[in-house]
This record gives C-alpha cells, sequence and structure tokens, in this order.
C-alpha cells in the first residue's frame, strides 16, 4: 500500500549541536518544497545530547506520552521483564519546551549501519511543531546506566505529512547516529531487519522502556488489522515511554535479533491505554523514508 505525494524532509545536525526546530527562510521545509534543512547551533550543553543529559535528567525524564498507571490493570497477557538482554533496543531521551521525554528506539540495518528506527512523534512534534533537540540513545539502557555509551544523531527523518498534519499513519522516524569512538552502531550491536508490506497478521516481539528508571519490558502476541493503514498488538504493561518500541517477527533466541514489522505509534500516537497498542503499517511509503534515512547515512 502507498499514499501519493510522497516525500521526505531531512534534519541536518552540525557536528557541535542539536538544536530543535527544522527552518528555512520563509517557513519550514515542508511549506517551501524542499528536501532538507540545516540546523545551526553554539554547541553549548544544553544544545549538546551529551553534555545535557545527567544522569539525574536521564532518571527524571517523563514518557512522551503519560497516562495514570494502570487504565487496564488485568490485561492478558502481560508485558515482562526481559530474562535476555536487548542491546539493540534503547531509550531515546530527547527535551523539548515542555521538559526532558523519552522513546524506545531499535537499531535498524542499514547500508550505513549507523540506523535507528522509532515513532516519528518521537523525534518530531508533527503539526505545528518541529524537530526534537538534545536527542540522544543508549542502547541496553537500565536505571541511568550507560553500557553500550550515548550515541548522538547526525540526521532525523519523518515525512512531510507528519510535519504538516500529524498523520498517523505515517508515524514512523528514523535517526542516522555519529560514530562513537570510531564505531557505528551497527558495528558494536548489529541489527534487525525490516520487513516492509508484512501483512497485518504476525506473531511478533515487542520491547520498550515504560519507566526511565527500569530495565525494558517485553511481550510476544499476534498483531491484527486495526484499519486501513494501522496495525493493532494487544498487551498490558506497554505505557508511554514504549513509543517507538519495535515489532520484531521470526526472532531468533541464539542471535537475538529478527525483523521488523511495526513501532509503536500511529493512531492515537501509539494507543490510549497500556493493554492495546497500534503501529502504522510498514507500507512502501515508509519504505521510502528508510531508502531516504539510508541515502542520508
Amino acid at each position: 500500500m502507498a499514499r501519493a505525494g510522497w516525500r521526505c524532509i531531512a534534519l541536518g545536525l552540525t557536528v557541535a549541536a542539536l538544536v530543535s526546530g527544522c527552518s528555512t527562510t520563509g517557513g519550514s521545509p515542508a511549506a517551501n518544497g524542499a528536501s532538507a534543512g540545516t540546523a545551526t547551533g553554539s554547541g553549548s550543553a544544553e544544545n549538546n545530547g551529551t553534555g545535557f543529559w545527567t544522569r539525574e535528567r536521564l532518571l527524571s525524564a517523563r514518557p512522551l506520552r503519560e497516562w495514570a498507571l494502570p487504565l487496564r490493570p488485568g490485561a492478558k497477557p502481560s508485558a515482562h521483564s526481559r530474562l535476555l538482554p536487548a542491546p539493540r533496543v534503547g531509550a531515546l531521551f530527547e527535551h523539548d519546551a515542555s521538559g526532558n521525554h523519552f522513546c524506545t528506539a531499535s537499531v535498524v540495518a542499514s547500508q550505513g549501519r549507523d540506523l535507528l528506527i522509532t515513532a516519528a512523534h518521537c523525534i518530531h512534534g508533527g503539526k505545528g511543531g518541529g524537530y526534537k533537540s538534545d536527542i540522544v540513545f543508549i542502547p541496553g539502557y537500565v536505571d541511568g546506566s550507560t553500557p553500550y555509551g550515548v550515541w548522538t544523531p547526525s540526521k532525523l527523518l519523518v515525512d512531510p505529512r507528519w510535519a504538516q498534519s500529524s498523520d498517523p499513519d505515517l508515524d514512523v522516524g528514523f535517526v542516522v547516529l555519529k560514530p562513537n569512538d570510531g564505531k557505528n552502531i551497527e558495528d558494536v550491536l548489529g541489527a534487525n531487519q525490516i520487513g516492509f508490506n508484512p501483512g497485518f497478521d504476525n506473531v511478533v516481539r515487542v520491547t520498550g522502556y515504560p519507566s526511565s528508571a527500569d530495565a525494558p519490558v517485553t511481550c510476544k502476541n499476534q498483531t491484527s488489522q486495526q484499519s486501513t493503514y494501522q496495525v493493532k498488538f494487544e498487551c498490558g504493561g506497554f505505557f508511554g515511554g514504549t513509543s517507538g518500541s519495535p515489532w520484531v517477527t521470526n526472532f531468533n533466541l541464539r542471535s537475538r535479533t529478527g525483523t521488523i514489522v511495526g513501532v509503536i505509534g500511529g493512531y492515537q500516537e501509539g494507543g490510549a491505554t497500556d493493554a492495546v497498542s497500534y503501529s502504522a503499517y510498514l507500507d512502501d511509503d515508509i519504505r521510502k523514508l528508510y531508502e531516504q534515512a539510508q541515502a542520508a547515512g
């Protein structure tokens, strides 16, 4: 499936700083028909992800989506803490005018070996908003620890229709990471593959961060069709911080890898309760965004 009129926006970030917004003279790149915008920044700690995120700020960050806990107790099945490490999944921290927040992101295979997939709303505010700032990715994050280092982005990519109208069917985003100590993220951790037009009925394993002070939780269940471009996954325990969590099918226990067929986002930005989560369907529009992200790496 595909929608007409696809065009991608890429945000170029300076080496020195991460800044919010995506602008060109006379308006946004989307409004001006531009394919890319270049950000500028002073390189101060407030604009630099690694300098901004102290352990105290990591632990005090709030989920990007929040609601009272729990809204639907006793949902079956229920998410649980992972028995095996999930280094390719990590917490994605960001800062905007409303404070410090976090989502979930994961490493996806790419030619540049430097790519993350998450929800678009985790990196861009959608209609009336812009790109988030002070973004860092911490794979294997647990309770303020950074076992595989702190990674910063060079580019953020969302579909322009998300930027213009917060279209829930396009709530998927990609993050191109800078190397860390001379190595790319995929060289350090490996990556999951990505599957496009996978159908609506898949057995998936979903892993994400419901709290910035805890380890990730995981759950395995069957997906189903919610609407033309939306997929549904039912499992309790997936609160706001799990936005962007990968839906992995054909998971291999030995390699701990599989194929991503969705991320928590889309309808209701991923769901209005912890028990039912959604994903935009990974169709040809998402494939084109992925290809643009690979070219940007």
